[in-house]
């Protein structure tokens, strides 16, 4: 049986009639009509993510353009016990978007404004649909930018609601710290703001804080208020290759433990390299562990963070840098770098790719990827590396044949063995992609009782259980 039809045989009862649901898209088809679909391609295409997880369609799909509108469609759902998994660019990879227990996609893409933006303050204000590179091009007119960068093209959203990384983290933070403030619509279908645009404040529960990484299950996040940054006077790129896996990794721990403000510095392995090289067609770089490398700042304080780093990786054996000369050279490294998803299933044509997302202290970095690397090998299995190894981060993607059960079997095991290992290292099973459908038992052995405390506050905050029900744990 393929994991596909695994995951259809899992699908929990619905707790609901299909007579309920009429009753609900009846009731609001005077207002929403043209943007309720219930064919089977869009529902599809709602029912699944950039995962290995297959799909499941929830029964309808509903595009609001208000928070006024989201608040009547939770609120009729949630009296029918309905379930509502919000949408926003379907690029979430732990199965956020299965419908387990069935009921209505939210698709968000719709509500796409930038409500308003202060320069002065360095902070906006955005729907969720809106895009990180939709909100980019708007900003760069004011000399500020938005520097969470997961690679895919997000929704601001999408990104608050999984507490989404990147590759500008090391330096700028995660959207933890970038969300100020947040509109909630609740599963009762009250609209409630959250925060303020101060810098700081302590004022009551840290509302907002409670719904970035909720992952959909305590309310639709409609707007996002949001920390900005000025665009750096001087950026500059480079790629260092390494002998070693461990070189390269040993010269992030000593930048980091220097407190050199690096604006990224990402890991990818030997084969992660000769993926993308192939994909990307990067000319005059070999299939070695590379570090791609990024200095913001003024002149004189990026020639010294250069200087510095330097001088780290000829003290673990690294080659020159390759400079990116070029604002295209630059984009088209990072790109590559972006990249190295799709890169990795170009390995084997046919293949899926099942993403693991540990993240463990910076000392113990160079031991768990090391780690991993040695699982894998005995696995059997082709495991490219590339991580945000600046905070600690970083992904195996497990190559397999979804039709071969013995390969899909091992790429489950080996994903379970390094979220393991990282545990013990006092790691975490899940640095920026969140928890999803996939790994509500690596929650378990991470947080051990004080997930029941996760429980009570989903329970008090949606009785009903209709918000993205089956994701982060079971009720």
């Amino acid at each position: 049986m393929t994991e596909f039809m695994q995951l259809h045989h899992k699908r929990v009862t619905k707790p609901y009639s299909q007579a309920d649901l009429k009753k609900v898209i009846n009731e609001l088809a005077p207002t929403l009509s043209d943007r309720i679909h219930l064919s089977q391609s869009i529902r599809e295409q709602h029912g699944r993510g950039e995962d290995s997880y297959g799909c499941i369609a929830p029964d309808a799909v509903i595009y609001p353009f208000s928070n006024e509108e989201v608040a009547q469609i939770v609120q009729l759902c949630n009296r029918y016990k309905i379930p509502v998994i919000p949408f926003g660019t379907g690029t979430s990879v732990e199965g956020h978007l299965l419908a387990v227990h069935g009921g209505i996609s939210l698709d968000l893409s719709e509500m796409d404004q930038i409500i308003e933006i202060n320069a002065a303050d360095m902070d906006c204000r955005v729907q969720a649909g809106v895009t990180r590179e939709e909100l980019n091009k708007a900003l760069r007119y004011d000399g500020l930018f938005f520097p969470v960068d997961p690679g895919a093209n997000a929704s601001i959203g999408g990104m608050a609601a999984t507490q989404a990384s990147g590759t500008n983290a090391v330096r700028y933070g995660t959207m933890r710290e970038a969300v100020i403030g947040l509109t909630i619509v609740t599963p009762e279908g009250e609209i409630v703001k959250t925060g303020t645009r101060a810098r700081k404040s302590s004022a009551g529960y840290d509302l907002t804080q409670l719904y970035v990484g909720s992952e959909g299950t305590l309310g639709v996040i409609t707007e996002i208020q949001l920390r900005l940054h000025p665009v750096p006077e001087i950026i500059k790129s480079a790629v260092c290759s390494f002998e070693t896996v461990d070189g390269a990794v040993n010269t992030v721990i000593n930048a980091m433990q220097m407190a050199l403000p690096l604006a990224r510095i990402e890991l990818l392995n030997a084969l992660q390299m000769e993926a993308c090289i192939a994909y990307s067609k990067l000319e005059g770089f070999t299939a070695q562990p590379t570090l791609f490398i990024e200095f913001h700042g003024t002149e004189s304080a990026v020639n010294e963070q250069i200087e510095q780093l330097q001088d780290i990786c000829q003290a673990f054996s690294g080659k020159e840098f390759q400079w990116a000369e070029t604002t295209e050279q630059r984009n088209a490294l990072w790109k590559a770098r972006h990249n190295a998803y799709p890169a990795a299933h170009l390995l084997k044509p046919n293949s899926k790719v099942l993403t693991t997302d540990v993240c463990v202290p910076i000392s113990a970095l160079a031991v768990s990827i090391a780690d991993s690397e040695r699982l894998a090998e005995e696995a059997g299995l082709s495991c490219p590396v590339v991580g945000h190894v600046g905070d600690g981060n970083y992904h195996v993607l497990i190559v397999f044949d979804p039709e071969n059960s013995e390969q899909s079997k091992a790429a489950k095991q080996l994903s379970e063995k390094i979220v393991h290992r990282a545990l013990q290292l006092s790691g975490t099973c899940t640095g920026e992609h969140g928890i999803g459908f996939g790994k509500k038992e690596y929650l378990l052995s991470e947080h051990g009782d004080a997930v029941e405390m996760m429980r009570c506050i989903k329970k008090s905050l949606d009785p009903n259980n209709i918000m993205n029900p089956g994701k982060v744990f079971d009720l």
